[in-house]
């Protein structure tokens, strides 16, 4: 869930889950719960809660946010999130006026299937998905029949609403065309104080990721040794400074390759990075090929026409 500047992880509490932003009301739902909303929603940001959530993106494209992995989506975009584990998607395309849905998600807690598990040994097949889940996994080529199956749960009451989850968590289970997102499981702060600097400054990179700073000019903003703000830093995010803001302007050049035409070395700077050199190596290192082996793939993958430069 997202807004058009990154969140840095924010609990969420009960309280929050109000109808009408989008929630089934309580009393009207067992150990499962459905949730459907639109863009913009204060729903929307970077946070965490206890439960694993089913998260399908059913309209507006652009970047995805979950633990340390920083990616692209758009509708079709299928993510399972475990416990605890941060995550934002944060849409960069809306309309004027918004979208009336952009989110279906569902959301169950670990112990009720922990404990099922224990006593029903045709769930056993189940604890490897919760496992990667605590990863965050994409799943592709289900985001049509996850959304029939979610409108079938959400329609339905009682034990024909378990069964259908239960079928829904088997093509999961199943599914071997997937990856995981987050190299990291990580730590969220209990200190709102602290996560408030990080938000801060998440949000001011995210707006501001091609132009130069550095990590000594952002631990200035909010006041606190580069030492400090470090530590915050990789604690919230899962990456160094470095690394942060070298993933995000990476992610943005993806964006530009697969969406324009525009020449590699344009692309370059104009996501902040000050040389091609560097920009080419760390684009290596992040996605595995070149930006134009990258733009080649994108064609295939996402039916984009684009020519590699």
């Amino acid at each position: 869930m997202s807004t058009k500047t990154a969140r840095s992880p924010e609990l969420e509490h009960d309280f929050v889950r109000d109808p009408q932003l989008g929630y089934e009301p309580e009393g009207s739902f067992g150990s499962l719960r459905c949730l459907s909303h639109g863009f913009p929603n204060p729903l929307v940001r970077w946070h965490y809660h206890e439960e694993y959530e089913l998260h399908l993106i059913v309209q507006t494209s652009g970047k995805v946010f979950v633990g340390d992995y920083i990616g692209h989506f758009e509708p079709g975009h299928l993510v399972l999130t475990g416990p605890r584990l941060p995550h934002n998607w944060i849409s960069t395309n809306v309309p004027e006026g918004g979208v009336a849905q952009r989110d279906m998600v569902i959301q169950f807690a670990d112990e009720p299937l922990r404990h099922a598990a224990a006593l029903l040994p045709e769930l056993d097949e189940l604890t490897p998905l919760l496992e990667r889940a605590r990863h965050g996994i994409e799943f592709f080529g289900l985001s049509e029949s996850v959304r029939a199956r979610i409108e079938c749960i959400r329609n339905a009451r009682g034990l024909r609403r378990f069964a259908e989850f239960a079928d829904l968590l088997c093509d999961l289970t199943r599914c071997t065309d997937y990856r995981l997102l987050s190299t990291v499981q990580l730590q969220s702060f209990d200190d709102a104080d602290a996560m408030a600097q990080i938000n801060t400054i998440i949000n001011f990179i995210t707006d501001n990721m091609s132009t130069q700073f550095s990590l000594a000019d952002i631990a200035a903003r909010v006041g606190q040794s580069e030492h400090k703000f470090s530590r915050y830093f990789r604690k919230a995010t899962g990456n160094t400074f470095t690394d942060f803001v070298n993933r995000l302007r990476i992610n943005k050049a993806c964006q530009l390759l697969m969406d324009t035409d525009a020449y590699v070395t344009n692309i370059c700077y104009d996501v902040g990075f000050n040389n091609v050199a560097n920009f080419n190596r760390h684009f290596l290192q992040l996605k595995g090929v070149t930006p134009s082996v990258f733009r080649r793939q994108a064609e295939a993958r996402f039916g984009l026409a684009a020519a590699a430069r």
